[in-house]
């Protein structure tokens, strides 16, 4: 069914591109334009021939003076160049060719348009000179009835085309301005419209990988090839002497097209890093290489013209050949993208074939020639398959998103659950570990106290056993300690500074007096506010404090200070107590350290609880301390903003 579906497809698109060339063909062809035309070097022009839509185009009568001829009659792209099919001469140098206006009605204003001659020109009515420059020509003059002799002298001495190749054009000033502004917008769009894709696919793409490089390419090589039509349309109005040399950049420009439209389909098939890809590389890059030379040689060696043309051919149906090869691997293999590279694939070989069955039988009036159709086409086809690219990318990376999102949902709920059974767990077993500890501590009290046998070695172990009991005690009361603090789960609010530190003066000083000890509160000179959750502020404060007041002596002082440092709270609570040693401030935040001072009543837990608390906030603690001298905790908080 998938191939049915692929082929159906291509029959479906190869009908609607032979419908299109033919409406092309029939409808925008000037050589397919009504009469009047020329015969025996006259053309007959009545009145109404001019006030049509169209212009008339100057195809048929004209006589041709060179170097071998003299008034033979021809028509416009009967010949490419001056050579004519004789190989043996060159095909550069002087061409006359003469027409004359046989005009039957009233005077008007008309004017002639002379499209891409690629060559120095000069253009003569009558005998009076009324345009001259090169590449492309236009005249303004008063058409009166009668015979009027219209002359086109060219002059060429190097490039692919010389004389008069394409078909000029003669019609009211109004109607000349009305098809070109058609096909100026036409160009335009057809310029841009690639442009702004590759741009597009650039930014879009910056890490996209070659097809979204050789896409953008692609891109930039059909906008240069389309700059021709500009490039002629200011000759016109200004001699730019680059005309005579475009056909270079143009060819580059569709060997480059040529390229890329392999190597997307290349990419596309999946076989762009093999063997045969390199070969093909070799041999695509070297035949553009070859038809340049021949282009450059052709002043020198006259047949060049006709080796580089029947050359241009075979590289153009070598590149459709190797694009359906590809084309077919990609299809064979039924990849996502081998709907576009077929369908990329027969806009290309339609545009090849068009290009060699439809020489020199059509030029369009007012949009495009087949093979920039096809161009453009290509693009549209090629920036599909980008976007069709895009939508599978995105979706893809939406059903990731929603996976892990749903994995890091199951997982948060995983390790929720495994944090609550911990912590049950460990409530459970200090709640039933206090009995029995303390159990042993009073049947070891009463050892003691019955004095029954007791020996120095009995006392001794009964010290070790009470000495270990007291450790289980305190790691007991430690768990229970922390199992309260996990149980705070209400969220942070805002907190006053100032409201903070009057609380722990009302909660604290009535302690510090019955010890003696002056408390002393300083707030902020300016308000400030804290995100925190006021129950484990109470907590990391009370530890603070009941640490100062163990280590401070009568007439000692304890000082809880704030401040703001930029957008941080500085809060410090500092005393005069027996301090810290150097070597142990290092550890005083460990989980169970006790330190020296503390070893008979600390549970090691009061800083590391103080720590974990200031941490959680997205804080930071540090502490200072001299023995003897007092002991200084400064805490930084950010700030937030009410």
């Amino acid at each position: 069914m998938g191939q049915q579906k692929v082929w159906r497809h291509l029959f479906v698109m190869l009908t609607a591109l032979a419908v299109f060339f033919a409406l092309l063909f029939y409808r925008d062809n000037k050589y397919q334009s009504p009469p009047p035309y020329g015969k025996s070097g006259i053309i007959q022009l009545e009145e109404e021939n001019l006030e049509e839509g169209n212009p008339v185009f100057l195809i048929d009568g004209w006589l041709l003076t060179d170097g071998r001829v003299t008034q033979k009659p021809v028509w416009i792209g009967e010949f490419s160049n001056l050579q004519r099919g004789d190989l043996s001469v060159s095909p550069h140098g002087k061409a006359h060719y003469q027409l004359t206006l046989r005009y039957d009605g009233a005077s008007r204003i008309v004017e002639t348009d002379f499209w891409q001659l690629s060559s120095e020109f000069a253009i003569f009515l009558d005998g009076n000179r009324i345009a001259r420059g090169i590449g492309s020509g236009r005249a303004v003059f008063l058409l009166t009835p009668g015979d009027h002799v219209l002359e086109v002298e060219t002059s060429s001495e190097q490039g692919y085309y010389s004389g008069m190749y394409f078909p000029p054009a003669l019609g009211t000033v109004e109607t000349l301005l009305r098809v070109n502004s058609v096909q100026n917008f036409a160009y335009a769009l057809a310029l841009l419209l690639p442009l702004t894709l590759a741009v597009f696919t650039l930014c879009l793409w910056r890490t996209g990988g070659s097809l979204a490089r050789w896409f953008a390419l692609l891109c930039c090589c059909y906008a240069f090839y389309m700059c021709r039509h500009f490039v002629f349309l200011f000759s016109a109005f200004y001699c730019l002497p680059v005309v005579q040399y475009w056909f270079l950049a143009q060819g580059l420009a569709l060997y480059g097209l040529c390229f890329c439209v392999v190597k997307l389909m290349a990419l596309a098939s999946g076989v762009a890093c093999g063997k045969a890809w390199r070969w093909l590389r070799v041999v695509l890059l070297a035949l553009p290489l070859c038809l340049l030379a021949l282009v450059l040689l052709i002043p020198v060696l006259p047949w060049a013209v006709f080796v580089h043309a029947k050359l241009t051919d075979f590289y153009y149906v070598f590149t459709f050949c190797v694009a359906v090869f590809f084309a077919a691997r990609s299809g064979t293999a039924q990849g996502w993208e081998s709907r576009w590279t077929l369908s990329a694939c027969l806009v290309f070989g339609a545009g090849m074939l068009v290009n060699l069955i439809f020489s020199n039988r059509f030029e369009p009036i007012r949009f495009f020639w087949q093979f920039e159709w096809c161009g453009i086409l290509l693009v549209l086809l090629f920036g599909d398959m980008m976007v069709s690219r895009s939508r599978r990318i995105l979706r893809e990376n939406d059903a990731l998103t929603n996976h892990l999102e749903e994995e890091v949902r199951r997982r948060t709920e995983e390790v929720t659950q495994l944090l609550n059974e911990r912590k049950a767990f460990f409530s459970d077993m200090a709640h039933d570990l206090k009995a029995p500890v303390f159990a042993t501590q009073a049947f070891i009290e009463a050892i003691r106290k019955s004095g029954v046998g007791v020996d120095t070695e009995l006392r001794h172990y009964l010290d070790q056993a009470e000495a270990k009991q007291w450790e289980m005690a305190r790691r007991l009361q430690g768990l229970s300690t922390m199992n309260a603090l996990d149980r705070i789960e209400g969220e942070r609010v805002l907190v006053s500074v100032k409201e903070l530190l009057s609380e722990i003066y009302a909660a604290h000083h009535g302690e510090a007096e019955v010890q003696s000890v002056y408390f002393i509160v300083e707030p902020p000179p300016q308000d400030a506010f804290l995100m925190a959750q006021p129950e484990k502020l109470d907590i990391l404060f009370e530890n603070l404090i009941y640490n100062a007041l163990r280590a401070t002596p009568p007439n000692g002082s304890i000082v809880v200070s704030a401040g703001m440092e930029g957008e941080k709270i500085r809060v410090s609570v500092a005393d005069t107590g027996c301090g810290i040693p150097e070597e142990e401030l290092p550890y005083v935040f460990r989980r169970f350290y006790v330190g020296t001072n503390n070893r008979e009543n600390g549970t090691g837990l009061g800083l590391y609880i103080v720590h974990s608390i200031v941490t959680e906030m997205g804080g930071t603690i540090s502490a200072e301390s001299a023995v003897g001298r007092g002991t200084k905790f400064t805490m930084e908080f950010p700030q937030a903003h009410g």
